[in-house]
């Protein structure tokens, strides 16, 4: 068969456009539990910032909720594809009927301990009774840790003075002694000290095995989107590598990817080295992202036991780790 001039022209020119085109994208949206600005979440700006979701063939929109049980609700209603809360966040919220599991997991320590202002009488967390003790809301995951601490102390809500004060007034008001203690973060407890004011710090899990932040999904998002969650969840998990293995250089891309930090590359990395520390860290470090099935029956029943929750769902509805290996 002999081709014509100008098909061999035409093929040498279409080919190019064959060999080089690019793969669609895919849109997710991602639901803050809290203003995206927060150091909490310097592994999300790092999977922006760095590529690692275009990388993956997506293209992300963050939006901010009121809260992880908040992000969970509208998770599992499809108003946003995947959300953020912590480890336990499911247990509270699937038995309402709302289909959203956990499907990754961002370290192996939780990310709430309590902080209280020294010279307050906090000694242990049976002192907490009596006290003005902030948490950003009631719809907030923080919120259920404080609940299941409380329990696990021997003390109930109604021991103490309880204020839901939002992200703000987490730090303001324990500047301004308002409060005597709140659950804290890392970012929250470096503010509260650089303003001068002493802390001393009470690890949740030495008596309730609560989670770090973990990334959350509607059952239904998993079924009909599964490489959409698989590539936001290894692009999250990369960049909290990132953070483990050089704060400083994540501490620098995080503040040139959120205007509000501007010159703080400094506090930035101090903050981000606690989160490595005390939330992060696992061991071993190729079970980053997992959930361990024993802690979420061990929490399920304790909130169960403690009447946090009214009723349990099988473990295995609470979370997925079919999205953490590569």
């Amino acid at each position: 068969m002999t081709l014509s001039r100008r098909a061999i022209i035409g093929g040498l020119l279409a080919a190019p456009a064959i060999h080089f085109a690019k793969a669609a994208e895919e849109k997710v949206v991602y639901l803050f539990p809290a203003p995206s600005f927060l150091p909490a979440f310097v592994p999300h700006h790092l999977a922006q910032k760095r590529g690692y979701f275009t990388a993956a063939g997506l293209i992300v929109e963050f939006r901010t909720g009121r809260g992880g049980a908040d992000a969970a609700t509208q998770v599992a209603a499809g108003n946003a594809d995947v959300g953020g809360g912590v480890g336990e966040t499911t247990m509270i919220v699937r038995p309402n009927g709302l289909e959203v599991r956990g499907v990754a997991l961002l370290g192996a320590r939780p990310i709430f301990q309590v902080a209280a202002r020294k010279g307050v009488g906090i000694k242990t967390l049976a002192d907490l009774r009596g006290k003005k003790v902030g948490v950003i809301g009631y719809q907030d995951t923080g919120y259920y840790a404080l609940l299941g601490t409380l329990a696990a102390s021997g003390l109930k809500r109604e021991d103490l003075q309880e204020r839901a004060v939002g992200s703000a007034g987490m730090t303001q008001l324990m500047i301004a002694k308002s409060l005597d203690a709140i659950m804290t973060t890392p970012d929250w407890s470096d503010a509260i000290e650089s303003a001068g004011i002493a802390l001393d710090y009470f690890p949740i899990d030495a008596v309730f095995p609560a989670m770090a932040q973990a990334v959350l999904a509607s059952d239904s998002i998993i079924k009909k989107r599964p490489g959409a969650v698989r590539g936001f969840v290894q692009a999250i998990l990369h960049g909290v590598r990132d953070c483990m293995e050089d704060p400083a250089s994540a501490a620098r891309d995080f503040v040139a990817a959120v205007p509000q930090h501007a010159g703080k590359e400094a506090e930035i990395e101090r903050i981000l080295r606690r989160y490595v520390a005390d939330c992060y860290h696992t061991e071993p470090l190729s079970d980053l992202g997992r959930f361990d099935p024993e802690r979420l029956r061990k929490v399920q029943q304790f909130y169960l036991d403690n009447k946090i929750i009214q009723t349990a769902v099988p473990v295995g509805d609470l979370y997925t780790n079919d999205f953490i290996g590569s």
